[in-house]
């Protein structure tokens, strides 16, 4: 509709990153959605704000960026970490009424009940934490040598990686509430630490529409341009009727 302004996708980020995972989102997804991507103490301009481990502090630090946002529609996309986020903050808007998502998209996660092996690592000496993350494929071969690069790297961003870990692991014990609204859950066709089959489990947690996609790419498909191309052919297409999905029977555990 002529002079209706788009919803606006609040976007999470993956564990250890910030905002910078989503700089070419707004280019892709065009005039679907104003992108907003938030970003988590302890990080870029956060530097020096506390990081978050614990749920409870999460949700109140959302609910402080994201209220001033919900003046019209919005969506959710988080990636890995950035998933159980985007989810956990969901489930807590549900519970409190007021505005609620259009959609809320999950990638590159699974979901709770299954616990991510790379929550598992958090408690990890850092040797041992960074071998785990380059088998993993989250970290390149380079990241466990000794160096003075690798060692800037080691106290810039690991600590914050590992207590992003540690917030992650703590949304899991919470466990995971179904969410009304619709959800989408997105795959990268070849990663390693979300397949598919995994990915897919998500329906357990949507009553109220469910989609499962792929895209190309491994477990950062967030930095290519396949992901905010779905989420903008997501978005449209409510405008003209409701694209939820029933949950599939296949996927109820």
């Amino acid at each position: 509709m002529s002079g209706t302004p788009p919803p606006r996708l609040i976007c999470f980020h993956h564990a250890g990153a910030g905002i910078s995972a989503f700089a070419r989102w707004q280019s892709v997804i065009g005039p679907s959605a104003d992108v907003v991507p938030l970003l988590l103490p302890g990080r870029g301009p956060r530097i020096r704000e506390r990081r978050i481990t614990d749920p409870d502090r999460l949700v109140a630090e959302l609910d402080s960026l994201i209220e001033p946002l919900l003046d019209r529609p919005f969506a959710l996309y988080g990636h890995s970490l950035g998933g159980l986020v985007a989810h956990a903050w969901a489930a807590a808007r549900q519970r409190s009424g007021g505005p609620q998502p259009e959609l809320v998209a999950l990638g590159a996660v699974l979901p709770p009940h299954l616990r991510s092996p790379v929550l598992a690592a958090a408690a990890l000496p850092d040797p041992e934490l960074l071998r785990r993350l380059v088998g993993y494929g989250v970290l390149p071969p380079g990241a466990v040598e000794e160096d003075e690069a690798t060692g800037l790297w080691r106290r810039r961003v690991l600590p914050a990686l590992r207590d992003d870990l540690y917030l992650g692991r703590a949304i899991c014990e919470r466990g995971g509430e179904p969410l009304h609204t619709r959800v989408l859950a997105v795959a990268g066709e070849g990663d390693p630490i979300a397949p598919l089959s995994g990915v897919s489990q998500w329906a357990r947690y949507a009553p109220g529409g469910f989609e499962l996609r792929t895209v190309p790419g491994g477990h950062f498909f967030v930095r290519e341009r396949a992901a905010p191309r779905l989420l903008a052919e997501q978005l449209d297409g409510p405008r003209a009727g409701s694209r939820a999905l029933p949950r599939p029977a296949s996927s109820a555990a």
